[in-house]
């Protein structure tokens, strides 16, 4: 580290300076121009002390890049810190815990912890998605890496030399619908309790919304460091964004046209982009963010440069900006009310209770009653429902009585045999067969008006769905509930039914 540059982490923590870090995205290939690039670009932030850390793109757009750490290796002998954005998509569990322990071994402890973009390009066409630990689970994995306990072993616990992982994690608060917003504040809370210590939103325009997770922040997690994404936007990849290509980040139709605007009125369109950065940087300093993550295509230093130093002297009159980021979703949801006086929000919550859609299902109405009767512990009759799902486990019955399970779930839920079931943690929705992403912990960032990712326009997002189920009983705060472990693998084509009544799933851990 350079005399005079703050690391990554003191700088979150820093009254009044805002951290810089710079994204870069490595691409394909080993040593191609974007590789030399990526490290050509560190090593003018290495002398910069304005800039504290580069953030590093892990296979983004589910195509194929060289591995995040391997640049995050060159980089640290350079002396810039490194964030290395770390995914779940393409690995395993133990894959994950590997390269975990090579971080650790590198001295490369910063990471974004995301379930990353679901993978569209490969070797000889589309890869097997992987997605086995969300990022909630890999959260929960790395703290436990930090306690020096990988995991339970039949010995005892597991105890390892305690990791140093400083680990954040993304929200979006650019989401239209009520259900979209509430999933992904639910999943945030989640994030926190299992680990995040900084947090990075997903990218969008739209100063009140900048405003509305600084505000649900310092209302629920006061202490955990925020940082706003800068994405210096060109118009072909607004036009991406807008068309929601890029899943996640957000460019509206009146945003989209007003730039296009631009680039025929003759001007430098690149200076625009740049001054619109500027302003966006101008505005989170004066919206009290911890730091900002600058990124764009073809970015340079002298870029960087003018991002950095025009955005400082906008931030003293960062008000005059708002305005100039009013690009709000169609009949957009906010969580707290607006403020007519300034554009932005008051601290008042909006009245959920006459807002957004609720949905009556027969369905998990019934579902909900079985789950009363039967598998409830406080229930009448679950001592005997236990004993008898026990004397099955150890007769002849046991494999008739999997398959009768497995049949009647497959028409009723489309189940997938896994074995530890959670849908009744989940509004009686599987996420192994109705989520392409199979999110056990809550929505990823990529829905878009209530769609899901990957079937946009055919399929809503489970965790959408799911939401207006538990509003209509009232019991919506249910999504922020204890994280779900990921499944067992153990247990595939096993009896979840007999799995639950003789402590093999993961309800077993809550129990005791």
């Amino acid at each position: 580290m350079f005399k005079g540059k703050l690391s990554f982490r003191d700088a979150l923590f820093q009254p009044e300076k805002l951290s810089v870090t710079w994204e870069l995205v490595p691409g394909r290939g080993a040593r191609e121009k974007s590789q030399e690039y990526v490290m050509k670009m560190a090593e003018f932030a290495t002398k910069d002390s304005r800039i504290n850390g580069i953030t590093i793109t892990d296979n983004p757009g589910g195509k194929p890049a060289i591995l995040a750490y391997t640049l995050a290796v060159e980089a640290q002998k350079l002396g810039i810190e490194q964030i290395v954005h770390f995914t779940s998509k393409d690995k395993n569990r133990n894959a994950i815990e590997s390269e975990l322990y090579a971080l650790a071994r590198s001295g490369i402890h910063n990471l974004l912890v995301m379930t990353g973009d679901y993978p569209t390009q490969g070797f000889a066409g589309r890869p097997k998605p992987v997605f086995d630990l969300d990022s909630v689970n890999t959260l929960k994995l790395i703290d436990n890496l930090n306690n020096g306990c990988s995991r339970p072993s039949n010995r005892g616990p597991n105890l390892l030399q305690a990791t140093e992982f400083f680990a954040g994690a993304v929200v979006s608060p650019f989401k239209a619908t009520e259900a979209e917003v509430m999933a992904q504040y639910y999943k945030l809370q989640k994030k926190i309790a299992s680990g995040a210590r900084f947090i990075i939103t997903q990218l969008g325009y739209d100063a009140r919304k900048f405003e509305e997770l600084r505000q649900y922040m310092d209302l629920y997690n006061p202490d955990i460091p925020l940082i706003g994404n800068i994405f210096v936007l060109s118009v072909p990849i607004g036009k991406l964004m807008n068309g929601n290509m890029i899943p996640g980040c957000v460019v509206t139709d009146q945003m989209l046209s007003m730039m296009e605007a631009e680039k025929t009125t003759g001007g430098n369109n690149k200076e625009l982009q740049l001054l619109r950065a500027a302003k966006l940087y101008g505005l989170l300093k004066g919206l009290k963010y911890n730091g900002v993550n600058i990124g764009g295509h073809g970015l340079d230093y002298s870029d960087m440069q003018y991002i950095i130093e025009k955005g400082e002297e906008l931030s003293l009159n960062w008000q005059d900006i708002i305005e100039e980021f009013h690009y709000p979703q169609h009949n957009g949801f906010y969580f707290f009310e607006k403020d007519k006086s300034t554009g932005l929000n008051t601290n008042k919550p909006v009245n959920r209770a006459e807002t957004g859609s609720t949905k009556r299902s027969l369905s998990f109405s019934f579902f909900s009653l079985i789950h009363r009767t039967f598998f409830d512990q406080k229930s009448l009759f679950f001592p005997i429902i236990r004993s008898i799902a026990q004397r099955i486990d150890k007769s002849f019955l046991r494999k008739p009585f999997t398959y009768f399970e497995y049949i009647t779930k497959k028409i009723t839920n489309d189940c997938q045999f896994c074995g530890d079931c959670v849908i009744h943690e989940l509004g009686f929705i599987c996420p192994m067969s109705q989520c392409p992403k199979q999110q056990r912990n809550g929505a990823c960032g990529g829905s878009r008006d209530g769609w899901c990712e990957v079937y946009p326009e055919q399929q809503k997002c489970i965790y959408v769905t799911m939401y207006a189920l538990f509003k209509t009983a009232e019991r919506d705060q249910h999504m922020t509930g204890k994280q779900v472990p990921p499944c067992n693998w153990e247990l595939y084509k096993t009896s979840s039914w007999l799995n639950y009544f003789n402590n093999r799933d993961y309800n077993c851990n809550k129990r005791q």
